[in-house]
């Protein structure tokens, strides 16, 4: 699967976000989207997953493509959990066929056993990053779209966790938006602004 993006413009209460944008994401790919804050990074994610449309130019889903739009495991930018409920619950929730213990065995790997049943309102922001990021992963999907997932973590933190995307992902394509590029030199680079 390849997702082409062709001559995408977007404009938001009449300012130019995005102005001819052509990109192509296909299986295996990795890359870094790069650019300034308000160059439209989050936007671009917002088209590529068709929740918003452009003003002009397309974004088309080539080869043989079972959906109408793109099947993507997404890390926004804010954590969108169900602040009640646990870190396994929020895992479990997204995928009907997950039961909790496989949750739990994700969480686990990142988070000490007895934060994973508190509800996430207690977590802290790093460890909120690391249920949202563990969410995305455990959903079929044909890409990873990640915004910030990265955000807060220290450095050996953030080699656990590209590692771990990597391994999960297999031949997925990869899309981190990130405002460093620490630990991400094995991405190809996509920059706006």
């Amino acid at each position: 699967m390849t997702i082409q993006l062709q001559d995408i413009c977007k404009s938001v209460s009449g300012k130019e976000i995005l102005k001819n944008i052509n990109w192509e994401i296909g299986s295996d790919d990795c890359f870094l989207l790069t650019g300034p804050g308000g160059s439209g990074k989050t936007m671009l994610l917002r088209l590529i997953l068709g929740l918003e449309k452009p003003d002009s130019g397309s974004v088309n889903l080539l080869g043989d493509y079972k959906y109408a739009s793109v099947n993507a495991g997404v890390v926004f930018q804010e954590d969108r959990l169900c602040e009640q409920f646990s870190a396994v619950e929020n895992v479990a929730m997204v995928n009907a066929r997950l039961s909790e213990m496989v949750a739990e065995e994700e969480l686990v790997k990142f988070l000490p056993r007895e934060r994973l049943f508190i509800p996430v309102s207690e977590l802290d922001e790093v460890e909120r990053r690391l249920v949202v990021m563990i969410r995305a992963l455990i959903i079929p999907s044909d890409l990873l779209l990640l915004d910030e997932v990265l955000r807060g973590m220290d450095e050996p933190l953030r080699k656990r966790v590209i590692s771990y995307i990597r391994d999960k992902a297999g031949h997925k394509g990869i899309v981190f938006v990130q405002r460093d590029d620490t630990s991400l030199a094995f991405c190809r680079r996509f920059s706006l602004g």
